[in-house]
């Protein structure tokens, strides 16, 4: 052989040898992506042969899929629309799934490794069997109160969030984020009409694809003097503890002193510990956090949630929605020392404080359930697609215990005070026991004041029923009162509700 065809022929080696690594490397490294990208129709086409399973909560289906005569073979519809969005999500054809669609999509879609001999059977039959089924722990009654509620509020604020669960399991009871979408537009099979829907939501400045109940957070005001509470009844000091209280009072770092909400509030040089609460005393809850020390309170706050970062709320232990963390901040002067000044404003739930509405409600779920904290979860059983097999069922468990039960009874005393004495009158209702916190916090220097209830109810038995959280951004004078209305009518539909508990 000549030297020309002798270097030819290693030329056409060397191709046939990069051709098979890149053959190699395809099949081993990159053909999950490939298979699954936006752009395979083939895998579109095939993902839409298999009718999706539900998404129910409380015998009603709000995710279902319906047959069509198009390419792909059956339509995503949520008949609930936008007052179930921020929990279900939507599935679209292009656009990236979100809520729980994204989170149960294997189980939904029928490619779930539990829902194996369903394929296997179908090789053999030539069927396409369905996908699973999910159920929510979400009351229907409670979710459609939630709603109206939210959205016909007395102040017309635009913006807000509930959040309402069961203190016992941690089961959400209720999900609802302000304002909200219709997800039906967005899991469109004409593309184009489903991308313009989601880029007006995503110009939208008021962020209708935000969840707010785990993704927002804001100043909680007065609901934080809870946690500041808690840490004081843990550090010698006890309901019928005296305080100092009074009308004004400046930190000895700050020219800016710090004022109740009302002269009639606190005026005394000192108060109680439980009138400090039920009145929500701005003085009081200032001098008590500087004397507490800022590592107790921001411990204490960690102990009851703040600083999480890995929190989800979908199956328990699993993936899931993910929830923002909360944060207490800093509480320092710019040399790192603690400032008095920051650790007063910290302490009525001000300057750097940042909390979820789940987060609220979490709080007041604690102090409801003895001292407990358990783990919120939204999936409470995966069905097969026959319905008769189940694959998960839901087993509540503990995600941390932030105070005793003796600390948990008194501030239920206290809290049930606020509700029944104090600023939280608004949410009472009949035949249940019902304890609370209202906040009020500042948004900025020229927008109105956010208002805020945490709260909880507990039936005749002593059993609690529910706890929850509502927030009315920008509601202005009285909005604190208007999310506390909102809360109990949220907690008496549950009440109603026995399906839900």
């Amino acid at each position: 052989m000549n030297a020309p065809l002798r270097r030819v022929g290693v030329v056409v080696m060397v191709l046939f040898g990069l051709l098979f690594a890149n053959l190699n490397w395809i099949q081993a490294y990159k053909a999950d992506e490939y298979r699954n990208s936006d752009y395979n129709g083939r895998v579109q086409v095939a993902e839409y042969e298999r009718r999706r399973g539900n998404i129910e909560a409380g015998g009603t289906a709000f995710a279902t899929s319906k047959e069509t005569n198009g390419k792909l073979k059956y339509q995503r519809t949520y008949p609930g629309g936008a007052k179930y969005a921020h929990v279900l999500g939507y599935k679209p054809v292009n656009l990236a799934d979100t809520g729980i669609e994204r989170v149960e999509n294997d189980f939904l879609a029928g490619t779930s490794d539990a829902l194996i001999a369903n394929r296997i059977k179908d090789m053999f039959t030539g069927d396409e069997t369905g996908g699973g089924n999910v159920l929510l722990t979400i009351s229907k009654r409670a979710q459609d109160t939630a709603y109206e509620q939210l959205r016909n509020n007395n102040n017309g604020a635009k913006k807000g969030a509930a959040i309402a669960i069961d203190p016992r399991t941690g089961a959400v009871q209720a999900l609802v984020s302000m304002p909200s979408f219709d997800p039906n537009p967005l899991a469109s099979h004409d593309t184009e009409a489903a991308s313009a829907a989601y880029n007006k939501l995503e110009a939208n400045p008021e962020r209708p694809l935000t969840n707010r109940a785990l993704a927002e957070t804001l100043p909680p005001g007065s609901t934080f003097k809870i946690v500041v509470a808690a840490a004081a009844l843990e550090n010698g000091i006890t309901k019928e503890t005296q305080i100092p209280a009074g009308p004004s009072w400046t930190p000895p770092t700050s020219g800016t002193p710090i004022r109740n909400a009302a002269p009639s509030i606190c005026p005394e040089s000192q108060v109680t510990l439980m009138d400090a609460v039920t009145e929500s005393c701005n003085t009081g809850f200032a001098q008590l956090g500087v004397q507490l020390g800022a590592d107790k309170l921001k411990e204490k706050a960690r102990q009851f949630g703040f600083e999480q970062e890995d929190l989800t709320v979908g199956q328990l232990g699993e993936d899931g929605l993910a929830v923002a963390p909360s944060r207490t901040g800093a509480m320092q002067a710019p040399g790192g020392e603690t400032d008095p000044a920051a650790l007063a404003q910290s302490s009525i739930g001000q300057r750097d404080v940042k909390m979820t509405p789940l987060e609220g409600a979490l709080i007041a779920a604690t102090v409801a359930n003895d001292g407990r904290q358990m783990r919120p979860y939204l999936v409470k059983q995966l069905l097969g697609p026959d319905r008769t097999t189940s694959y998960y069922n839901a087993d509540p468990r503990e995600l941390r215990r932030p105070v005793s039960g003796q600390v948990a009874s008194d501030l239920r005393d206290m809290m049930v005070s606020v509700v029944e004495n104090g600023t939280g009158r608004e949410a009472k209702f009949n035949g249940y026991t019902v304890g609370g916190k209202t906040g009020t916090a500042q948004s900025g220097p020229n927008t109105p004041d956010h208002g805020w209830f945490i709260g909880f109810a507990v039936d005749r038995n002593g059993t609690p029923v529910s706890a929850v959280c509502v927030l009315l951004e920008e509601a202005g004078s009285r909005g604190s009162a208007e999310a506390a209305r909102i809360a109990g009518r949220i907690m008496q539909a549950v009440a109603a509700d026995p399906g839900s508990r």
